[in-house]
């Protein structure tokens, strides 16, 4: 004799059963090495990285100490990490506990651009020499700068290029047309205006 309709649906396993049930999170898990203790800080802290580029917060690090020795031409380590964006919101966190573990060569210059105490590289343009001057704008906008006091040195081939320093009302203080040299010196004080078409001007002094 067969079973009831009713006994057969006692015997069968409920398909709902669980679903009321709080589903755990799993926790993470972090590879082994300074790349894994990076991203669970970064979690723990909550440091958000752009993840349109990165996968992880140890990848951005990552990144940042392979871009490090290709700014060496056109600025400072520092002022490549300060001022083109990279100390920003949680950058600045991220680098400093991440760069001692995967390139600590380089975490000088990240004190430094946490600092604001990094060498400032003249590249070509127009500059105001201020005792404290504002971070150079690497927009591209154009427009007068600001640098800080001191001796700098360009070094390389010149050819064709010309520098000036000028007081605040346009009376020229020092010039120079160059035809040729490897070696290019000016020294700037508070005050005085600079503009320059020869490469890069990197402090001495």
């Amino acid at each position: 004799m067969s079973a009831s309709t009713e006994e057969l649906d006692d015997t069968l396993p409920d398909a709902g059963l669980g679903d009321e049930e709080a589903v755990e999170d799993e926790e993470p898990v972090y590879a082994s090495g300074p790349e894994g203790e990076i991203d669970q800080k970064a979690d723990e802290e909550g440091w958000a990285y752009d993840d349109r580029f990165y996968d992880s917060a140890s990848a951005f690090v990552q990144d940042i100490c392979d871009s490090l020795p290709d700014q060496a031409e056109n600025s400072s380590p520092g002022q490549w990490l300060a001022e083109a964006g990279e100390m920003d919101d949680d950058g600045a966190a991220m680098l400093k506990f991440g760069v001692p573990k995967l390139c600590p060569k380089w975490t000088d210059a990240v004190q430094q651009a946490a600092s604001g105490t990094y060498e400032r590289y003249i590249s070509g343009g127009d500059y105001e020499v201020k005792t404290h001057p504002k971070a150079l704008d690497q927009s591209g906008a154009g427009g007068v700068q600001e640098i800080g006091p001191g001796t700098y040195v360009a070094s390389g081939h010149f050819s064709d290029c010309y520098w000036e320093r000028t007081a605040a009302d346009g009376t020229i203080i020092a010039n120079q047309f160059v035809t040729q040299a490897t070696k290019l010196t000016v020294t700037l004080h508070v005050g005085e205006l600079f503009r320059q078409e020869c490469g890069t001007f990197k402090p001495v002094g």
